[in-house]
């Protein structure tokens, strides 16, 4: 089993929902964080609900960056060396859906979900890479079942989800020789607020969060021999239709 407490992680989208629940996970087994959100407010408020999870001297930061602009990476992931003095992980999680029908999918919305869902993972990645190879670290995607199901309605985010699980995939293959790891990670239903969503009781036979942040730490802990490049994640027990 690897060692992980020590380490320092980046998450984008980390001010809820699934990127939220990673970041809780890994401060409590004494992984440091830098999250990102496009709010300062939201970011701020996160890392104060965050900051007593942290076990094992780990802390929490968080940065004001879009994921949409390779500038804001830069800057986000050198925000994270200045703090910590190295990244080890890249999650790549922020990500945006707008569903609608082709006829009334209108131009933003598809270059909204292609920006954040697939280009940004794309930035992310190319931000922190060099910190990746030097620390032969870990990157992991936050992509859907979406990204090998398609559905109506589904165009834009499906395509960007498919594109995500391409990307990745093509991506382990050119890092794994240079010692990095990298896995895509496809949930099913989660109970957060994804898409105008508020979480409760009618949501707890959905995938949490919190389920999925463990799933990202017993990835990391695996010895580095095996790699689960990619892994889908469902419901154990979802509503009969």
């Amino acid at each position: 089993m690897e060692s992980i407490a020590g380490k320092v992680a980046f998450i984008t989208g980390g001010t809820k929902g699934i990127g939220y629940g990673i970041a809780g996970s890994f401060l409590n087994e004494g992984i440091s964080v830098c999250l990102t959100g496009r709010k300062k407010e939201t970011v701020d408020s996160a890392v104060k609900r965050l900051s007593s999870r942290a076990k094992k001297d780990a802390k929490v930061i968080g940065v004001e960056a879009d994921v949409r602009k390779y500038a804001d990476q830069k800057s986000a992931i050198s925000k994270a060396i200045t703090t910590f003095g190295k990244v080890d992980i890249l999650v790549a999680n922020a990500g945006v859906g707008h569903f609608a029908t082709i006829d009334k999918l209108t131009i933003e919305q598809w270059s909204e979900c292609i920006d954040t869902n697939l280009t940004g993972v794309f930035y992310t990645l190319k931000a922190g890479l060099d910190q990746l190879l030097k620390n032969k670290g870990y990157f992991f995607s936050i992509a859907s079942l979406a990204g090998t199901n398609f559905f109506k309605g589904g165009s834009a985010y499906n395509a960007s989800k498919f594109g995500v699980t391409g990307f990745t995939q093509a991506a382990m293959l050119d890092l794994r020789e240079k010692g990095i790891k990298t896995s895509v990670i496809m949930p099913g239903s989660v109970a957060t607020h994804f898409n105008g969503n508020t979480p409760d009781e009618k949501d707890r036979w959905k995938i949490q969060k919190e389920d999925l942040g463990q799933l990202l730490v017993d990835l990391l802990k695996m010895d580095t021999r095996t790699l689960p490049s990619k892994v889908e994640v469902r419901p154990s027990f979802p509503p009969h239709k």
